[in-house]
């Protein structure tokens, strides 16, 4: 599903007048999760998930076929963890 199909369906579930109003429903609840991120904050929204932000390690490998290796470095990364209500609504289809 792609983000206009995406709108369409926010707007047949939440029962929005317009397209429009649907699509700035959409844009605001991704804007406020990339603020929130961005400052490492956390968004726990119970039955449905958490979004959070979490060290990656860096890595260090070789490239195959060669001598050469690489190391990459510490980032943060975000990251969804899905909460009990929506785990056991997929598990159900």
């Amino acid at each position: 599903m792609n983000k206009a199909e995406f709108v369409d369906l926010v707007k047949e579930v939440g029962d929005y007048a317009t397209k429009k109003d649907a699509e700035t429903a959409v844009n605001s609840f991704v804007a406020a999760v990339e603020k929130a991120l961005s400052k490492k904050q956390s968004i726990e929204l119970v039955g449905f998930g958490k979004f959070e932000t979490v060290l990656q390690k860096g890595k260090e490998g070789k490239v195959p076929g060669s001598n050469k290796t690489y190391k990459t470095a510490d980032k943060m990364v975000p990251k969804f963890k899905p909460g009990k209500g929506l785990k056991d609504l997929v598990a159900k289809k």
